[in-house]
């Protein structure tokens, strides 16, 4: 057993190789509730750190262990972050309630948060000087994909720690390992992003024409998915912006934080990305107009209003 000299809970060690892993899951949205969910499927011990009471029950009922009381996570082997940004991260690490100073030395934080690249260095310093191990695997997938297990997982940090890391980011979807620097993950998470904005914006202009000319957006979207461009992100969010689908998902808030971070990390490299500032523009214009709680598909549902297509109630 050890001490924890902060909070005065005595807990084990952590476990050595082969035996079973305490998993912790910190951010409960759509997509950590389905990423908690299908780890405990597998039959992995899972237990998941919610603020409010109401969602304890909910959770219970899909089989995932619920707490509202964080030292209960403090025995964890691997912490699974899935929270909104940079500032949610460090608060819950290194802030008020000193949950990385709680953790024993060898314990993982799994990061798999769109967060930006020096945030993600800041981590990864912090846990090396507490013994612990910090690897970045951000993903690409919506919760539909997640509750599938077709996430795309973009893993990187140190080899040792991406080993004991890799079976549960294998369990969720197709797991591609790209370095021993945790950044690297985060910057191709946040390009990977733009190339899905920038497709959602298009798409969105392309189908608002169709509409207006009294074309079947349908009938195009085949032909090129069914051609030029036989794409996931055409073929799923082509239909989601015919049928003005527009539940998130991804919120525009979101995809606005996520914009951003792109276009500083752009800035830092002195390479202009002129079509994600459109992209920025569109976003800013949706929140302002009331559609902050879409999906970032609502970029289509801005392109027909600028048309002046009326907005419809979803």
């Amino acid at each position: 057993m050890q001490n924890d000299s902060k909070s005065g809970i005595r807990r084990n060690t952590l476990s050595g190789p082969g035996q079973h892993a305490t998993i912790a899951v910190i951010g409960l949205g759509l997509m950590g509730t389905a990423i908690a969910a299908n780890l405990v499927a597998d039959g992995r011990d899972v237990i998941a750190y919610v603020r409010r009471p109401e969602r304890v029950q909910d959770l219970e009922a899909l089989g995932i262990q619920a707490t509202t009381h964080l030292p209960r996570l403090f025995d964890s082997d691997i912490l699974i972050s899935m929270l909104p940004d940079d500032a949610a991260v460090r608060d819950v690490f290194f802030g008020s309630s000193g949950m990385a100073d709680c953790l024993p030395s060898g314990a993982i934080h799994l990061s798999m948060s769109t967060i930006s690249t020096s945030a993600s260095t800041e981590f990864l310093r912090e846990h090396e000087h507490r013994g612990q191990g910090y690897v970045s695997a951000p993903v690409f997938g919506n919760p539909d994909a997640a509750k599938a297990r077709q996430l795309a997982i973009i893993l990187a940090g140190p080899p040792q720690y991406c080993e004991r890391c890799r079976p549960l980011t294998d369990a969720l979807g197709q797991t591609f390992v790209v370095g021993n620097d945790p950044a690297r993950a985060n910057l191709i998470k946040l390009l990977g992003n733009m190339m899905t904005a920038t497709s959602l914006e298009v798409l969105g202009e392309i189908i608002t024409v169709l509409k207006k000319r009294g074309q079947d957006p349908q009938q195009f979207v085949d032909i090129m998915t069914g051609t030029m461009f036989d794409s996931r992100v055409h073929r799923s969010y082509g239909g989601r912006l015919i049928a003005e689908s527009f539940a998130p998902g991804l919120t525009m808030p979101l995809a606005l934080k996520d914009v951003r971070l792109a276009l500083a990390e752009a800035e830092r490299a002195g390479a202009p990305m002129p079509s994600v500032g459109v992209v920025r523009d569109r976003l800013i214009t949706g929140i302002a107009r009331g559609h902050g709680g879409l999906d970032w598909t609502a970029l289509g549902l801005v392109a027909s209003e600028e048309a002046g297509i009326g907005a419809v109630d979803h």
